[in-house]
């Protein structure tokens, strides 16, 4: 027994004297990021939601939101990023969305990092803003942003659970004046998600895309209880609102025509997959189930 323990201390000690021998070997991460140009709005917001707003020195031309980024320099957007700008700023990292690929190539060979985002659903959005805290040193933020957002989510679903859920079609496109270039959300997607948790079921849930172009015919076909239409902030007036809902009246046997329930809802939120989504969504559920939220 006592040989055996003389082994065992003998062989630790052999092992201890190896591991102090030998340079410990560490995956370095990259620094998080001080100098960020976003080319994406819906990430720009979610820089700001988690307290990186000071770190952004650059946005998209399309950026609006918060106010803070008005200020800032704009670098062109998804079909027209300004590279010859965007590498005077010397940035460390930038975001882009993940079909720009050729921009991509480009900040490699400069040695500038990039961030990737490709539209998904609800849950990418959350899964986004952990991925995004950690690559510009915020990570508890971003997962406490996230956290919040499902908590708040969670809180919409629970307001409208039991009520019945109507059949909705949701347009995010079309000719105001008439039903031309319609554009409908399809089974996947952020805005689908958003309907789904603001109780209502989407009349085109069995077609697997985002963006769906029915005709008048298949409208008609599928007959929705309600229609929601949800546009920008700035592309639709009062007067605007009004012409928009007569259009529908030429599908007078539509039973959401019939029940005049036609809801035009004006609001980046409701079309930006970033950290608004929760009012999005709640401006959904309040068109859809207003005694929910008397």
């Amino acid at each position: 027994m006592v040989a055996g323990s003389k082994r065992l201390i003998g062989v630790l000690v052999a092992l201890a004297i190896v591991w102090w021998a030998c340079p410990v070997v560490t995956q370095e991460r990259p620094a998080p990021a001080t100098r960020i140009i976003s080319l994406v709005p819906a990430l720009t917001e979610m820089l700001f939601a988690i307290g990186a707003g000071p770190q952004v020195i650059a946005v998209s031309s399309f950026d609006e939101f918060p106010p803070e980024v008005k200020a800032l320099p704009k670098v062109g957007a998804l079909l027209d990023p300004d590279m010859e700008r965007i590498l005077a700023l010397r940035p460390d990292l930038v975001i882009s969305y993940g079909s720009q690929t050729d921009l991509q190539a480009q900040l490699a060979r400069a040695g500038i990092r990039v961030f990737s985002y490709r539209h998904a659903g609800l849950e990418g959005v959350l899964t986004t803003l952990e991925s995004l805290g950690a690559a510009v040193g915020r990570q508890a933020d971003g997962a406490r942003v996230a956290r919040d957002i499902r908590q708040r989510l969670d809180a919409i679903k629970a307001r409208v659970r039991g009520r019945p859920r109507p059949r909705t079609l949701l347009v995010f496109e079309r000719d105001a004046a008439s039903l031309r270039g319609v554009y409908v959300s399809g089974g996947v997607g952020f805005l689908h998600d958003m309907l789904n948790i603001a109780g209502g079921v989407n009349v085109f849930a069995d077609v697997a895309k985002e963006s769906v172009q029915p005709s008048v015919e298949t409208i008609l076909a599928r007959a929705p209880e309600v229609i929601v239409e949800v546009r920008a902030a700035g592309l639709l007036g009062p007067a605007d609102i009004a012409q928009a809902k007569r259009a529908w009246r030429a599908l007078a046997s539509v039973p959401a025509v019939q029940r005049d329930r036609i809801e035009i809802l004006v609001g980046e939120h409701l079309v930006v997959p970033g950290p608004r989504v929760v009012q999005g969504t709640e401006a959904i559920a309040r068109a859809l189930h207003p005694d929910a939220f008397r």
